[in-house]
């Protein structure tokens, strides 16, 4: 039978404490860690489900993994992850805050087309009723033309209800992209009209 020698018990008790204190150093940098995380979630995720929920769902989903390995007490495994989820989260962060600022400014070129727009659309729509009574269309508008300015209305109109349906749910930056189309179909109708183009 081997005999244990008392400098390898020493040793082995030893080895233990210096894993305990190891265990022990680790969980409050570990616990700060994730509560820093957290803290920093928190402090934009209203924002987040707004602009970017699919984004916030991956981050909350790294999150609830850190907490997972905390309540586990593996506190190294915590402090090697936590940088990475830290940058996820400044990641998620700076685009919130583009998207929010893109959103901002939609909103203020969406006060510019809303006015422009539908007066654009009422002057199509009356000079192509205005041609549809007369017996005859003028030198400068070609059947072909009058019947491309007649769908391009129609599309026109359809896309601007789009375009207005989008800012109402808060989609400002879908509903200017829609908008601008309109505007440009306008000005293809308008010259086909043998108008001037904004």
């Amino acid at each position: 039978m081997r005999r244990i020698k008392p400098w390898m018990v020493s040793s082995s008790i030893l080895f233990a404490a210096a894993l305990l204190f190891a265990c022990a150093t680790q969980k409050e940098p570990a616990e700060k860690a994730v509560s820093q995380v957290e803290a920093a979630v928190a402090a934009f995720k209203e924002d987040a489900a707004k602009y970017a929920s699919a984004e916030l769902q991956a981050v909350e989903a790294q999150v609830a993994a850190l907490k997972d390995k905390l309540a586990r007490k593996d506190y190294k495994a915590v402090l090697a992850e936590a940088p990475q989820v830290q940058a996820a989260v400044a990641s998620l962060q700076e685009t919130v805050s583009g998207k929010k600022h893109a959103m901002a400014e939609a909103a203020g070129q969406w006060n510019n087309l809303s006015a422009e727009v539908p007066k654009m659309v009422a002057a199509i729509q009356s000079r192509v009723d205005i041609l549809a009574r007369s017996r005859k269309l003028p030198k400068n508008v070609s059947q072909a033309a009058f019947d491309s300015a007649k769908s391009g209305l129609d599309y026109m109109k359809s896309t601007w209800a789009e375009a207005t349906s989008a800012f109402s749910s808060g989609d400002a930056v879908g509903a200017v992209d829609k908008a601008n189309s309109v505007k440009q179909k306008g000005n293809e109708v308008l010259q086909a009209l043998g108008m001037t183009p904004s």
